[in-house]
């Protein structure tokens, strides 16, 4: 726990990170709604979430690398300010397309997580590292919990824009707050932004989640969607070539090559693609009406009551998560997590007649999730320098959020193949559907354990003793930190 000289900056952190994690999932039971008030189509719609997407996963890497290199605190009012615009302007909208444009302003909200993880490196004591960055884990993953769960009486009680309303007076108090009382970065990298590879990376994430979003509209083998694919591909390639030649590269390669990080990556991708998955689709399940032979046709806010158990688990979890790390290690608690959510969707994918079923399975997808958001930000953390924390876990919880929309777009695929007449899925789908992000948590779980076991850990910023040959995982890591 953050000791008394901490304590602010972290409640800072924390609401900060929160509330742009509630506002991650917070619009999406009320997308109906919204597309009812501001008479649009789904299809339109749909973009509401889609450029917040597209928003998040391109400024969350680019400005966590702004803020090692021109002050993270800085960085962290100003994307603040950012985000309390963005719900200015959603609160206000007119139109559906001023909303997007104010979701668009949001999503620079991203860059929160890995500014606040690396503010916490720089400031806090180094015992103090580890569990601080449990607990904004947990945090920021019941945050997305907490707009699943209030999206509904909010809407019922008063009006989809106090989705917007009510972040407004939080996110300008902690604005000022950061700006007073939050320290300045002791730690700078060297190098200038390399707009270059800014707009490159921009470019092939673009490519390839715009489809991986819409594609359930356009159609999987439509020119748009396969020329989108092709243009990804490209311009990633242009992107590696491009960092690989750069003075000042946006994320440093050879940080992305180290063991620990590339093996937390390769985990974060596949269990990203169950936890959204699950996020997405289960509300919608709970909700089908029974006519069509499964499902309980539950009101937007009745289905938040069956996952509040997920909420209340993943809190729970992330915040014991950083008393067990230092005793099992955050490769064992990452592998745990992982673990959890394959039982969870296994679970379910045998047995979801009953509400307590999926109540159940949601609260043991909590757990899963509480100790593997933890465990990735403290492994991420752990293997890189100072300097790059903001860039590294920008990356990770962007890999996070490409597997998101894979996860994603592979369940649409498989609940939507067939319809029924009513136009509503078959519960096969359902069905194939949690079989599907089962496998992909097990694959997390067996990612995880690729990570490797790192036995000499020194204090941040320690010289090395002569002949010291480790990697430079074990010479940056903080004390307690260990995987």
């Amino acid at each position: 726990m953050p000791g008394k000289s901490t304590r602010l900056t972290f409640t800072v952190l924390a609401t900060g990170a929160g509330v742009f994690a509630m506002l991650q999932s917070l619009i999406a039971p009320a997308l109906p709604t919204v597309q009812h008030a501001m008479h649009t189509s789904q299809s339109t719609v749909t973009w509401v979430m889609t450029a917040y997407l597209l928003s998040a996963s391109v400024f969350t890497p680019i400005l966590g690398r702004v803020g090692d290199l021109v002050g993270k605190k800085r960085t962290l009012v100003a994307v603040l300010v950012a985000v309390l615009a963005g719900c200015l302007l959603a609160a206000l909208a007119p139109t559906i397309g001023v909303l997007i444009v104010a979701r668009v302003i949001q999503g620079i909200g991203g860059a929160l997580f890995p500014l606040s993880f690396g503010i916490i490196r720089d400031e806090f004591a180094p015992a103090e590292v580890s569990g601080s960055i449990s607990n904004l884990s947990a945090v920021i993953a019941a945050g997305g919990g907490v707009g699943i769960v209030a999206a509904g009486p909010i809407v019922t009680a008063l009006d989809y824009r106090w989705l917007f309303w009510l972040p407004v007076a939080v996110v300008a108090l902690t604005a000022l707050i950061a700006l007073r009382y939050v320290p300045e970065s002791p730690r700078r990298a060297e190098g200038r932004v390399n707009w270059l590879g800014a707009v490159l990376l921009s470019g092939w994430l673009a490519a390839l989640l715009l489809p991986l979003s819409q594609a359930t509209h356009w159609g999987w083998g439509s020119a748009r969607v396969i020329g989108l694919f092709a243009a990804a591909v490209l311009l990633f390639a242009l992107w590696l070539f491009a960092e690989a030649r750069s003075q000042s590269p946006l994320i440093d390669l050879r940080i992305m090559r180290l063991p620990a990080v590339w093996t937390t990556n390769a985990a974060a991708l596949l269990f990203g693609a169950g936890m959204y998955a699950i996020w997405s689709f289960l509300p919608g399940f709970v909700q089908t009406p029974r006519t069509a032979g499964y499902g309980f046709g539950t009101t937007v806010t009745g289905a938040g009551l069956l996952m509040l158990p997920m909420l209340i688990a993943m809190f729970c979890s992330g915040v014991l998560s950083g008393r067990l790390e230092p005793v099992l290690g955050a490769k064992k608690l990452l592998v745990a997590g992982a673990a959890l959510g394959a039982v969870a969707c296994g679970f379910l994918t045998l047995e979801h007649d009953e509400q307590w079923h999926v109540a159940f399975a949601a609260g043991v997808f909590g757990l899963g999730i509480g100790l593997a958001f933890a465990s990735m930000a403290n492994l991420i953390v752990g293997s890189v320098p100072p300097e790059q924390t903001g860039a590294a876990t920008g990356m990770n919880a962007n890999i996070r959020t490409i597997g998101g929309s894979i996860g994603a777009a592979l369940t649409g695929v498989l609940v939507t193949s067939r319809l029924q007449p009513s136009g509503l899925p078959y519960e096969a789908g359902y069905t194939h559907g949690f079989g599907l992000l089962a496998l992909l948590c097990l694959a997390a779980a067996l990612a995880a354990l690729l990570v490797p076991a790192q036995r000499a850990r020194r204090i941040a910023g320690a010289p090395r003793a002569v002949g010291d040959t480790s990697g430079a995982e074990a010479e940056t890591a903080p004390v307690g930190v260990r995987s």
